[in-house]
Parts: C-alpha cells; sequence; structure tokens
C-alpha cells in the first residue's frame, strides 16, 4: 500500500493557495497542510477581480505560501512525491504564475509534475472528503461556471447542463455592485437576505419553462437591476429593507432555480442505475446555505445521497488540486516542462461547448 504525498497549488482566480495532501493506499486522504491568501483588500475597491493585479499577487505570494504549507505539514521537498498545480481555466495570468512556480519546483526538487484542471479539482472534492464512489452527480457551481457533470473517473466526465450565460457566483457578486455591497459579492448577498423577505419581488425563474438542464441567470440579475431602478425612481433611494428584500428575492428565485434543474439532472442520473446514487455540490457558491437545504430537500425527497464539502473547502483552494492531481498521477499522468496555462478547458471534451468557442478554445 504505497504512500504518496502531493504538493499541491492553485492560483486560477484571486486566491493564492499551497497545500499538502497524504494517502496511503485507499485510506481516506489526509489535508496536512492548507494554506489560502485571499486578495480581497486588493480588489475592494475595484467592485471585481483585476485580472493583472491578481496575477501580480500570485507571483509575489506562491512561493510563501508553498513554503508556509510545506512548515505546516512538517515536511521538507524531499518528502514530496509530486507536483500538482492548476493548468486551467481560469484567469491566464493566474494561472501561467502557478504554472511557472510549480514547474520551477518540480526541476529543481526533481520531483513529477500534474497539470490539473482546476474544475475537477471541484467535482473530484466528495472523494477527498467523503470517499463518493463513482458514479456520482455533481453540481459545480461557483463564480465562473454552473455545470450538472456526471462524475465516473478523475477524467470521465459527462455533462447533463450548464449555464449558458452568467454562472450563479457572477450573478451574485453583479448583484452586489448594483446595490452597494461588499465584494465578494456571495456572502454579502447572503446576509442580507436573511434579513430580507423573499416574497416582496417575485423575480423570474429563468429557463424553467423549457425541458433540460441548462440554466440562465442573466436575466434574473437585469430583474433586479430594473426593481432597484424603479425603487429608486419612485423614492429617491433605497431603504436597507429594500436592500434586504431584494437580496432575498434573487437569492430565492436562483434556488428554486438550481433545484428544479437538480430534480432533472438526477433523472438522466438515475438512469444509469448507480449502485450508490447520490448529488454532491462543489464550488463557491455551495458555501450558501439556503441553496445547499434546498439541493440537500431535493435528494431527500428522492431518496438520493447528498454530501457537500466543508465551507472551507468550496472556495477555490490547493487541496482539492492536490487531490485531483494525486488521481491523476496514481493512474500514471506524469506532465513535462512543456505543461501549458490554458484560460479554457472543459471537462467534458465531447459535448459541444455551451459558451460558444473561439481561438483559445470552447469556454465550457
Amino acid at each position: 500500500m504505497r504512500t504518496l504525498t502531493i504538493l499541491g497549488l492553485e492560483s486560477s482566480c484571486d486566491d493564492t493557495a499551497a497545500a499538502v495532501l497524504r494517502q496511503t493506499g485507499d485510506a481516506r486522504p489526509e489535508i496536512l497542510s492548507s494554506v489560502v491568501m485571499g486578495q480581497n483588500d486588493l480588489h475592494a475597491a475595484f467592485g471585481g477581480v483585476v485580472p493583472e493585479i491578481a496575477a501580480r499577487a500570485h507571483a509575489e505570494r506562491l512561493d510563501g505560501c508553498v513554503i508556509k504549507a510545506l512548515d505546516q505539514a512538517g515536511l521538507s521537498l524531499r518528502e514530496i512525491d509530486a507536483v500538482a498545480v492548476t493548468a486551467g481555466p481560469g484567469l491566464i495570468g493566474g494561472v501561467i504564475s502557478g504554472v511557472m512556480c510549480a514547474k520551477g519546483i518540480a526541476l529543481g526538487a526533481g520531483l513529477p509534475l500534474v497539470g490539473v484542471n482546476h474544475l475537477a479539482g471541484h467535482a473530484l472534492t466528495p472523494r477527498l472528503t467523503d470517499g463518493a464512489a463513482y458514479p456520482y452527480l455533481m453540481l459545480l457551481v461557483s463564480g465562473g461556471h454552473c455545470q450538472f457533470l456526471i462524475v465516473r473517473g478523475a477524467d470521465d466526465f459527462t455533462r447533463l447542463g450548464g449555464t449558458i450565460d452568467d454562472a450563479p457566483g457572477e450573478a451574485f457578486d453583479k448583484t452586489a455592485r448594483l446595490l452597494g455591497l461588499p465584494q465578494p459579492g456571495g456572502p454579502s448577498v447572503e446576509l442580507q437576505a436573511k434579513q430580507g423577505d423573499p416574497a416582496r419581488f417575485r423575480f423570474p425563474r429563468p429557463l424553467l419553462d423549457r425541458p433540460g438542464c441548462d440554466m440562465s441567470f442573466s436575466g434574473l440579475k437585469t430583474a433586479l437591476l430594473r426593481a432597484r431602478d424603479g425603487l429608486i425612481a419612485e423614492q429617491g433611494g433605497l431603504t436597507r429593507a429594500d436592500r434586504a428584500d431584494l437580496c432575498a428575492g434573487f437569492q430565492a428565485a436562483m434556488r428554486d432555480v438550481l433545484a428544479e434543474k437538480t430534480r432533472r439532472a438526477l433523472a438522466l442520473y438515475r438512469a444509469e442505475a448507480p449502485a450508490q446514487p447520490m448529488l454532491a455540490v462543489a464550488g463557491g457558491v455551495a458555501a450558501n446555505l439556503a441553496i445547499r437545504g434546498a439541493l440537500e430537500t431535493v435528494c431527500a425527497e428522492q431518496g438520493i445521497g447528498f454530501t457537500a464539502p466543508p465551507l472551507a473547502l468550496c472556495t477555490d483552494n490547493a487541496a482539492m488540486i492536490a487531490y485531483a492531481g494525486l488521481e491523476r498521477f496514481r493512474s500514471g499522468h506524469v506532465d513535462d516542462m512543456t505543461l501549458a496555462a490554458r484560460p479554457r478547458w472543459p471537462l467534458d471534451r465531447g459535448s459541444p461547448p455551451l459558451l460558444g468557442s473561439g481561438k483559445k478554445g470552447a469556454k465550457a
């Protein structure tokens, strides 16, 4: 029963992260350390993530994150078996920073290098935290992505549907900006929604009148904008109650769409007759307790297992990258110094892209 110890690096958006993970045979993996350095203070004045600022911060912080992760694990590079790094998709400047740092470590220490799809890191997190058995249904719901995937293996994903425009996290961020709330938008909107009346504003539930598992959230954001502007025109501004009710209505619409689309995705997934049917949810929006609760209810109604990572592993982190790299490494996959950073990297390469394609490849 071979023991593998993996150093993981993550820098796809605005969180600089490093982690050390260890697994012996088929035993549950152990996270020996997980360091995440956020950048909220660097981007706060701009209402969102500025790619150039993020890339510069990653380049400055990655080596310090690695040193801290190794120190917390009580290990040196001589005790590491491989280096796993997010090689895409993401903001290309940040991805390049991570890939170049990982290449330097691998080359200098004589270690194998494993490139990891950031989305696979999220999608495989239920195996890291709960030992989920293949195949399971994954709802990957984050700042930049939203899709239903049947996960059959570390490199085997079938997409059942996804967002055709804004991702949920993006819609939360835009809503926060429209209402003058601090970034990141997800936690700010959720906090306000707890104090609001979700029935006051009846926002649309996009695409529920159409079959399938695809989603759309751009119109939901536009509906909130119009409701906000109507209040401002009528009364000259927004009260605290207005802001809380707008957030509650927005979150309720998002929750209802995700719950109904999950029911549809579960029907397609269950047609495969999995031995241990399970829905897993991961990504930053999985930290939203209202949405998570609605998904749990759907699963309870259908007798389906449900799992979601701890809140610290919902958002971007390097422990998930280390684990995804470990699964790839165990299967014999190793990259060389030609590993390239990729701004786009769909998990299901056999399905047509949801968001179109171009010189850089399919977006999702």
